[in-house]
């Protein structure tokens, strides 16, 4: 039987390094169609993190916002249009039924530049189509499509015309796939495998990723850019009103998208429950949480000696962590 490796299960060898200062460190990615992301971080399409206020925030910073799809065609298109009007770069989300392909070219004529057909689980005939569809229609839009879990998934995806490839089942902070369907693979280990592909797809790292820390190694391990949820959720541009808790802690709300509570509100009725709706504490600034998060993959790259994230790709040294190892890497003084 085959062993998977998450992110807490190892650690990148720190490496002799000649960088003296973390601004010669690029973090620029080639995204492909003409595409460049100055920060390959991707806010995930879902209801509690990506409207037009990330996807105007997330642009300036030099990242990219999906615009989730659960919402009619005109609301997503005024959200694509206002963010274009702030000339960020956006995309925008569809499914693989019914209105995508309308959809799909109502986003573009708003100003998307990317097309994200977001399923859970991506390696699948209905994907294949919707691919082949989305490609005839809009020849020259870069297509993300996801979510796989393998190498062969990965592979097919590219074959039928993704241009990138969100990567990770069930490992989302709330997500329950695993539990629900006993499907996955290890976050980490997806990378891995999906890194051995010939293929010129965009790996995306999408789920488990908890912190910079994670990111890194998500990078190191073969991925162009990164997806992110929760980490985005808690801010002052992530959909949703600020609460406050009894004892005083402000909180937002953050959800799956295949949680009960997302589907009675965007489809009217509850299929196979894959999620579950929680909160988040209130993080601030959108641009402070990521300009912190850009700080500390900066760091990470120089731990390595690495001036880009192709060079750290090159260079990364890998060791496998012991249980005690994890808790010895977390912050883990005791209090008297």
């Amino acid at each position: 039987m085959k062993k998977g490796l998450t992110y807490d299960d190892v650690l990148l060898v720190p490496q002799y390094s000649d960088i003296e200062s973390r601004s010669e460190v690029s973090l620029a990615t080639d995204f492909g169609r003409g595409i460049e992301l100055g920060l390959p971080i991707i806010a995930s399409p879902m209801d509690t993190v990506s409207e037009a206020d990330m996807a105007s925030t997330l642009g300036k910073l030099g990242g990219i916002s999906i615009i989730h799809r659960y919402n009619s065609i005109a609301d997503q298109s005024a959200m694509v249009w206002v963010a274009a009007l702030k000339k960020a770069l956006v995309g925008a989300a569809v499914g693989v039924s019914g209105d995508y392909k309308k959809r799909a070219i109502s986003a573009v004529e708003s100003g998307a530049k990317v097309i994200c057909i977001d399923v859970a689980h991506g390696h699948h005939i209905l994907m294949k189509r919707a691919i082949k569809e989305i490609r005839e229609a809009l020849p020259d839009i870069h297509i993300m499509a996801g979510n796989v879990a393998t190498l062969e998934g990965f592979n097919d995806l590219a074959d039928w015309g993704a241009d990138s490839i969100r990567c990770n089942i069930g490992g989302g902070s709330i997500c329950t796939t695993r539990v629900q369907t006993g499907h996955g693979v290890p976050g980490l280990e997806t990378i891995l495998q999906c890194a051995k592909s010939d293929r010129n797809a965009k790996i995306i790292a999408d789920g488990g990723l908890k912190n910079s820390g994670d990111i890194v190694k998500a990078l190191a391990a073969g991925a162009d850019a990164v997806m992110l949820g929760s980490l985005l959720a808690g801010t002052d541009c992530s959909p949703g009103t600020i609460f406050k808790t009894e004892s005083g802690e402000l909180r937002k709300t953050y959800r799956g998208m295949a949680s009960a509570a997302a589907q009675k509100d965007w489809r009217g009725h509850v299929a196979s429950c894959e999620g579950v709706s929680s909160s988040v504490p209130y993080r601030g600034k959108l641009a402070d949480v990521v300009k912190e998060l850009e700080r500390g993959i900066r760091s990470g790259l120089s731990y390595s000696g690495a001036r880009s994230v192709k060079e750290l790709q090159a260079k990364a040294q890998w060791l496998q962590q012991s249980n005690a190892s994890t808790t010895e890497s977390s912050a883990h003084i005791r209090l008297r």
